[in-house]
């Protein structure tokens, strides 16, 4: 059986900024064990990180309404927000 839809966009948004997402990763790690210290450096590298997700999220729900599936658009954002949220708690 194949991934959700929401998982592949998810991992192909991983993928094709590997860089910055190791970035972030790495400060988010540090940010959770000190938040006051790291706070500056997380809010910078996560307004990037923001913008990749909300291309990507974008990407994934206009894909589910020009295929006649609208209705299912929002339930779809937040399973891929569910996502994000599980590899990066912090994220917001």
């Amino acid at each position: 059986m194949s991934e959700a839809k929401f998982k592949q966009v998810f991992l192909k948004m991983i993928n094709e900024n590997r860089l910055l997402f190791d970035k972030f990763k790495i400060i988010h790690d540090r940010y959770l064990q000190n938040p006051k210290d790291n706070q500056d450096e997380f809010n910078q590298i996560g307004v990037e990180v923001q913008d990749i997700i909300r291309r990507y999220e974008n990407i994934l729900c206009a894909q589910s309404q020009n295929s006649g599936f609208g209705k299912y658009s929002t339930a779809l954002s937040e399973k891929f927000q569910a996502e994000i949220k599980n590899t990066f708690p912090k994220i917001n």
